[in-house]
């Protein structure tokens, strides 16, 4: 079958072997595969993965041991979990150390005509949801763990630095709390839809004194090291800095400081996708401005070049 692999170089293949159905999983012909930040970085080396890429997908079921399952439209999580661990028995299967993770660690992803994943990852996509809408799952999810892992009040002051697809997509949901948000970042041409849901914007070259200690949260997805530096500045003391950015270079940080100023450090990942799937069928989270180009899967070479340094850039399967 037709896969975009990347085994230490991104590679296009037209004979990697179909996926086998295994016991307590379904196959899935994916239609729509968003190309992540995530993916960017693996070409690069982050996680030393080899495989099929792809984490962000909607798809249709063609196999699964439950008949009731096969025909469904689905999107998916993407920890696959052993569910019997004690981390999993506690609950968090996402940090089961069991796991594999679709195209991002030992386990083949959606960038290919078929793949696999667990009965109980699968998420049913409303009927009236476009593909276009579904895709984007994975990572809404992701920008609303922070609301699990934060009580984000009315009245906090709260920055996402970064202005790519997951930035884009946290001030988003930053703002449903009612929070004043303010997104920093380098492209003002993405940030005309922003106007209407009151979301002030900022070129990161032009923040002052004002700016210092100014927020009670800050949420970095700069995707680069620099990014902690810009949103350390940013948050107040005592206030909590949020980190959504993975990368494949090393990163510093002054530890006394954080102390000092008793700033709270959270690592935020993956995210809530019955949430997820509400916000977006409820028109919560906007989609559409973060689309920036669609390649046919056999197409995905220049796909991923044309990925770099811009919004979302979608696989048609």
């Amino acid at each position: 079958m037709h896969a975009l692999v990347y085994d230490g170089k991104l590679r296009q293949v037209d004979d990697y072997p179909r996926p086998v159905l295994r016991a307590g999983e379904a196959l899935i012909r994916p239609t729509l595969v968003g190309i992540c930040n995530t993916d960017i970085e693996i070409t690069r080396g982050y996680m030393n993965f080899r495989g099929v890429l792809g984490h962000e997908f909607v798809g249709v079921v063609v196999a699964c041991e439950d008949a009731a399952w096969i025909g469904q439209r689905v999107v998916g999580e993407i920890n696959a979990a052993c569910r019997d661990c004690a981390v999993c028995r506690r609950g968090d299967e996402s940090h089961c150390p069991n796991r594999t993770t679709l195209g991002i660690d030992r386990r083949d992803g959606a960038m290919a005509e078929l793949f696999s994943l667990p009965i109980a990852c699968l998420h049913r996509a409303p009927d009236r949801m476009p593909d276009a809408v579904a895709v984007f799952t994975e990572p809404v999810a992701a920008a609303l763990e922070m609301l699990q892992q934060i009580h984000l009040r009315p009245t906090d002051q709260v920055a996402v630095v970064g202005d790519g697809k997951l930035g884009l997509l946290c001030v988003q949901a930053a703002r449903l709390p009612g929070c004043d948000v303010t997104l920093v970042g380098r492209h003002p041409e993405r940030w005309e839809f922003l106007e209407s849901m009151a979301i002030h914007a900022i070129h990161v070259d032009e923040l002052d004194a004002a700016y210092t200690a100014r927020f009670d949260v800050v949420v970095d997805c700069t995707g680069h090291p620099h990014g902690f530096r810009v949103a350390r500045r940013l948050v107040r003391p005592r206030g909590s800095l949020v980190m959504k950015s993975t990368f494949a270079a090393e990163s510093e940080c002054n530890l006394t400081m954080l102390v000092v100023d008793e700033i709270r450090l959270i690592g935020s990942r993956c995210g809530p996708f019955a949430a997820a799937l509400r916000a977006l069928d409820g028109g919560l989270i906007a989609t559409a401005p973060l689309i920036a180009a669609r390649f046919p899967l056999h197409d995905g070479l220049r796909a991923f070049a044309a990925a770099a340094g811009r919004l979302k850039v979608l696989l048609e399967v």
